[in-house]
Parts: C-alpha cells; sequence; structure tokens
C-alpha cells in the first residue's frame, strides 16, 4: 500500500436482519430486487439513508428540514411566538416564498426544499424585521379585495390576492434567497437539488446502494388477530383479522463518501468535513429504519464492517453476491458464507486492480473467523473508522 491521497471512504456491511419488514412497497410487501436471477429482499437507499441522516443530525446538533411547508411553519412561528395575527402571519410566509420563487399550490405548500433548520428561525427574523412593510402589503391587498368586490370579479383570498401585490418585492430577496439556499453538515453530505432556485444546488458528497440479501428469500406472510379486551367469555372470536408481510435475510450494505467533494461543500474546513464524515460512517454502522419496529423490533447490528480508503474511485462490491449465497454446509445460516464470500471477492478485485490506490483497507466483526483480504481486523467499528479516517487525511488527524 501506498500513501497517496485519498479521496474516497468506501464502507461495506453485511447485517442479518430477523423477521422483519424494514421499507415497505406500494401494497405494503417488502421491497425486492431480482439479482443474479433469484428474488431477494431490498431496503431502498432513500428508507436507510433518512435513518442515518436523522441521526448524523442529532450527532452533531445541526438538523436540516426537507419539507414542502415552508410558508406554513415560518407563519406558524410567527403567529405563536411572536403574537402576529393570522393573516399577517400567513401574508409573511408567502412573501418569503415570492422572494424565492418557490411557488404556491392551492394547498399553500411550495415545491420541497432542503435548507439548515436554523435557517427558518433566520427567515422568521427576517419577516420580524419587516413588519411594517408586510402590514402595508397586507392592507395593500385589503383594498384590492375591496374594490374587486364593489366591480364584479371578487378577488378572494390566497393567490389572487397574492398577484395583486407583488409579494416578492416586499422582503429583500438576496437575503431570503440567501438563507433558503444555505447548507449545514446536512446538505454538504446528502445534497440538494432546487430547481426552482438557481445556485442552491449542492453535489452530495455521499452515495449510497440499495441494501439487498446475499441469498435468495422469499416473503412470509403473518396471519394475525387482535384481541376484543371486552367481548363476553363465550365470545372467542378477534376484534380483528389482517395479515401483514415479512422477510428476514443477511443484508450487503454499501455506502461511499468523497471526502474531497465534502470538504468543498462545508467551504474547505477540512475538520468539520472529518468530523461529519466520522458521525456518518458510524451512523451508516448503525441506524435502522423504523417501519414495523414495534412489531418486530429488528435492532440488530452488522456482523461485519469492511472499510476501505481509496484514492480513485469508489468501489462497490455488490457483484460478490451476484450468484446468491447457499447455506453453510452442516450449520445452516447465511452469515458465515457472506462473509467468506465478501472476503474472497474483495480480494480478487484488490488484485485485479492492484493496491497502489489503496491506502487502507480494514474490517471489524463480530465473529473470530479469518477474513483474509479484508485487511487488518480492528476491535470496534469506531477504532475501523479512526484508523480509516487516519489513513484518509492524516494530516488533519
Amino acid at each position: 500500500m501506498t500513501s497517496a491521497p485519498a479521496r474516497y471512504l468506501d464502507l461495506h456491511l453485511l447485517h442479518t436482519l430477523p423477521y422483519a419488514n424494514l421499507n415497505r412497497d406500494d401494497l405494503g410487501s417488502p421491497k425486492s430486487v431480482v439479482y443474479g436471477g433469484k428474488e431477494r429482499a431490498r431496503v431502498s437507499s432513500q428508507c436507510w439513508k433518512r435513518a442515518v441522516r436523522l441521526e448524523v443530525e442529532q450527532r452533531l446538533a445541526d438538523p436540516a428540514v426537507r419539507t414542502r411547508r415552508l410558508t406554513k411553519q415560518i407563519a406558524e412561528d410567527l403567529h405563536t411566538s411572536h403574537q402576529w395575527p393570522q393573516e399577517l402571519a400567513g401574508l409573511a410566509g408567502r412573501a418569503v416564498a415570492a422572494s424565492a420563487e418557490l411557488g404556491i399550490d392551492k394547498a399553500g405548500l411550495t415545491v420541497l426544499v432542503y435548507l439548515p433548520r436554523a435557517a427558518i428561525a433566520e427567515l422568521v427574523q427576517v419577516c420580524l424585521g419587516h413588519r411594517d412593510a408586510l402590514e402595508q402589503a397586507l392592507t395593500a391587498q385589503d383594498k384590492t379585495s375591496e374594490k374587486q368586490e364593489d366591480g364584479k370579479p371578487k378577488g378572494g383570498k390566497g393567490n389572487k390576492r397574492d398577484k395583486a401585490v407583488d409579494l416578492a418585492e416586499v422582503l429583500p430577496r438576496k437575503q431570503i434567497v440567501e438563507l433558503i439556499t444555505s447548507r449545514n453538515s446536512s446538505t454538504a453530505l446528502f445534497g440538494r437539488m432546487l430547481a426552482e432556485v438557481p445556485g442552491s444546488k449542492v453535489d452530495g458528497a455521499v452515495q449510497v446502494a440499495h441494501a439487498f440479501t446475499t441469498h435468495a428469500t422469499e416473503i412470509e406472510v403473518d396471519f394475525f388477530t387482535a384481541v376484543d379486551d371486552l367481548n363476553p367469555a363465550d365470545l372467542t372470536g378477534g376484534g380483528h383479522l389482517s395479515q401483514n408481510e415479512f422477510t428476514t435475510g443477511v443484508f450487503y450494505r454499501y455506502a461511499s463518501i468523497n471526502l474531497t467533494d465534502l470538504t468543498t461543500n462545508l467551504n474547505g474546513d477540512a475538520a468539520h468535513a472529518l468530523s461529519v464524515t466520522e458521525a456518518f460512517l458510524d451512523t451508516f454502522c448503525t441506524a435502522m429504519p423504523q417501519a414495523k419496529k414495534n412489531s418486530t423490533a429488528p435492532f440488530t447490528v452488522p456482523d461485519l464492517a469492511y472499510l476501505a480508503v481509496r484514492a480513485d474511485r469508489p468501489v462497490s462490491l455488490a457483484a460478490a453476491f451476484e450468484k446468491p449465497v447457499s447455506p453453510a454446509s452442516g450449520t445452516g445460516g447465511f452469515g458465515a458464507p457472506s462473509r467468506q464470500g465478501l472476503a474472497t471477492y474483495a480480494t480478487q478485485v484488490n488484485t485485479l486492480l492492484g493496491t497502489q490506490t489503496l491506502p487502507f483497507a480494514g474490517h471489524a466483526a463480530l465473529q473470530q473467523e479469518t477474513l483474509d483480504g479484508l485487511g487488518q481486523r480492528h476491535a470496534s467499528f469506531g477504532e475501523l473508522i479512526g484508523a480509516a479516517l487516519a489513513a484518509a487525511a492524516p494530516e488533519a488527524r
């Protein structure tokens, strides 16, 4: 191995999940995929990424918000926390959206925006600082409505009234746009695409693959009843009858983080980028989607984490399981053959590509088996991640 400048941290996990349905399709069934000619259970990248994002934000105390209710949230904050009349607060929320040209539908919702939670508080402060202008706009709207009532067409409320007064000019447009397009750890990590606001795009530094089982799976149907506690003793029927679908298996999970891109997204703050990367990698090992948690409690931890630092490009090892794994001979179970399959495939890939651009490879696992091809063994996920970060950015550790 060499000390070539590192950019990508590839994290591969093998994660055994018990009877669960972490991610449902449109019919409530566990998501699936056909890979290698066999059906596998699947958890979408969006599902697991949301669980990771929320936990990273909590760990870093730097939350972001993805919402269509920006105008409503601003109006609610102004009304409940600052005692603004509801009509004025509502106009303020719409004025914020108009300044950024977000557009508002009939339900009062904008397109989906993704911004630091702190930016919403700052938008509220901007409204507070321009209350006079907002009140004048509201008065102008009222006068317009009165004129329209004297004439034939009645203006009404909402969008029609807003068109009578140019709300986009009431608040400082540049300041509003800067706040809506501002970044924090979360947006720098996961990226943002907001076509309505030029300059708001952030290329995400993280790529997350859909998780899938290393072996063929079948969906299990669970028929259940709910007992009516107040039924007479001689009435034995259930109060509710239904069925749910679940699956089990060993899932291959993969994510890659581009440390260089993340540092750029964080305005060159290398120390912050390392902290965010550490939080992401650690959380990717532990965060779990929450679907059906009350009835399945599927909170296992990964059996194996393999972490590789690469200087050239990310490398997924999903193809290790294109041929579905068979149960271990004699003892059964998919865990051991999955771990050996990953180790064998990683060895083959590293032989094929060479290790000149692989400054670090290591693993941490529950089991004590030897896993040649996955680098040095570490005692814990934290120790593994720390060693990888030291190799990726030795000048910053």
